[in-house]
């Protein structure tokens, strides 16, 4: 029996699980979660968790929030720089392995089940079709899976960094405020966590609603505002302007969704991965998502077929890191 070191390092959360080739990648012979920011590095957490298990690892994979060059990575959104070689010396390690974190999360696919998903849109899948991933989170990760005529292979993508492109006349005042504070504004800028809180400050200086004073008191206390406009937009009745930040976020995710669809053909099925789909999911099962993913002009037929679920299960990175890690052919 092989044992291996599996992990999920994200902007905000750290997962790490040894797994057996016994077991597969769905079961952790022992498991941790971590705040990441509250550790200087990544040696510096897995040398912690390694000293309290019994159990040897001869080799790891980490799925990491950010692009890996030459076994080399630096989160986008965490001050952490992971080089493979030396994390390997420094953990005792016989081998590490670096991937981006979604590109990770795409290795998941192979494993999911019926209960870890929710369907958006049953489509048509085509066998052996590309498969996408767009996961909004800390920061928006994209990724896609091909076929090579063997086997699936996962291929990593900074898709979303991208120039964000509006679909309508309100999207496109929210490109020029952000264009008046950043030189290049991507699909991140307006498609993760921290977008919720842009699109809504716009939509407040554009005075779309009102701000109720109990929920300025929150969003002024809060650390974080984006909790708290997420919250409140599900909430019945929703703060007007809530409502409207998340319904505007839920329609970019939809364009962008389909873009990436349309660029590797995805007639397998995109998924939708990361932190925020799972929190707003009631809001995507609505008409903006699907609206905004299949307005593709002479293409709409086409992106109407393509399946479209959410990934409910949150160890879905750590399962796809553990399917690399056990993946004895790469080795």
């Amino acid at each position: 029996m092989t044992r291996v070191l599996a992990g999920d390092l994200g902007g905000t959360n750290t997962r790490l699980a040894i797994v057996s080739t016994d077991g597969g990648p769905r079961r952790w012979v022992t498991r941790e979660d971590f705040h990441s920011r509250d550790h200087d590095s990544l040696e510096e957490l897995v040398r912690s968790f390694l000293s309290r298990t019994n159990h040897p690892v001869a080799r790891a994979t980490f799925g990491v929030a950010g692009p890996v060059v030459a076994g080399q990575a630096s989160i986008t959104n965490l001050p952490w720089v992971i080089d493979a070689a030396r994390l390997q010396a420094a953990c005792g390690l016989s081998s590490v392995t670096l991937v981006n974190d979604v590109q990770a999360l795409a290795h998941a696919l192979l494993v999911l089940e019926a209960d870890d998903l929710h369907t958006l849109n049953p489509g048509e899948p085509v066998r052996g079709g590309a498969m996408a991933i767009v996961a909004p989170g800390t920061g928006l990760g994209e990724a896609f899976v091909i076929w090579d005529g063997r086997r699936y292979r996962a291929c990593p993508s900074e898709g979303g960094h991208t120039d964000f492109a509006p679909q309508d006349s309100l999207q496109a005042g929210l490109l020029a405020s952000l264009h008046s504070r950043f030189d290049h504004v991507s699909y991140e800028r307006v498609c993760a966590g921290p977008g919720i809180a842009a699109i809504y400050a716009y939509l407040k200086d554009c005075r779309a609603g009102d701000e109720p004073e109990w929920l300025a008191t929150q969003l002024q206390e809060a650390s974080d505002p984006t909790p708290v406009i997420v919250t409140a937009a599900l909430q019945e009745p929703p703060p007007a302007l809530c409502r409207l930040a998340l319904e505007m976020f839920v329609s970019i995710l939809g364009a962008e969704a389909g873009n990436l669809a349309m660029k590797v053909l995805a007639t397998g099925g995109v998924y939708l991965g990361g932190g925020i789909p799972r929190r707003i999911l009631p809001l995507l099962a609505g008409a903006q998502f699907m609206t905004g993913f299949q307005r593709k002009g002479r293409l709409t037929p086409l992106l109407a077929r393509v399946p479209v679920h959410v990934i409910l299960n949150p160890d879905a990175g750590l399962f796809g890191a553990a399917v690399y890690a056990l993946d004895e052919r790469r080795v």
